[in-house]
């Protein structure tokens, strides 16, 4: 069900708020007319998003709260918070970016990047993820071809190595 409802809108200097209200739009994941596939693609009922500036808008305004991952979009006239269906999860590492084969930095497709930390990752029907408190991560194709170079599979069992330390990945 769709919920609408205003709150205040902080003034230009942020010093306070003003009589004026933004409208709050929210728009529950059974009515989202857009979804995500398993492997990070946006749907809509016309199939698949194929513009990359829109997959790029959508990624960079996913949100979480404790009612789940949203895209939100913000005007001086209001806030709307999308919620969506998606499968397995929302956030992806789209790069794995290496500083002097030491400091490992994950972008992920929110535009956000975060230090990778090993010891949370774990593999699962050879997809590979990373746990965090928040989030679970998936790697895409691409970012798994960048972090394969310091893997190695040793009696079935997989290892991320970095800076002379070796890591066990986890199955789930």
């Amino acid at each position: 069900m769709t919920q609408i409802s205003w709150q205040n809108k902080p003034d230009e200097k942020g010093a306070g708020m003003v009589s004026k209200k933004r409208k709050l739009i929210i728009i529950s994941k059974e009515e989202a007319v857009f979804r995500m596939d398993k492997n990070g693609v946006w749907h809509n009922e016309h199939g698949k998003f194929e513009h990359p500036k829109i997959i790029k808008y959508f990624n960079s305004s996913i949100r979480k709260d404790s009612t789940g991952y949203y895209v939100s979009q913000k005007t001086d006239e209001y806030e709307e918070k999308v919620y969506f269906p998606y499968e397995d999860t929302v956030l992806f590492v789209s790069d794995v970016i290496v500083q002097e084969e030491k400091d490992i930095t994950l972008a992920l497709n929110n535009n956000d990047t975060i230090k990778l930390d090993a010891g949370k990752l774990y593999n699962r029907e050879d997809n590979l993820y990373l746990q965090t408190p928040e989030h679970r991560i998936k790697f895409t194709s691409r970012a798994l071809l960048k972090i394969s170079k310091f893997m190695e599979e040793k009696n079935g069992q997989l290892f991320l190595i970095i800076k002379g330390n070796t890591y066990p990945v986890q199955s789930a």
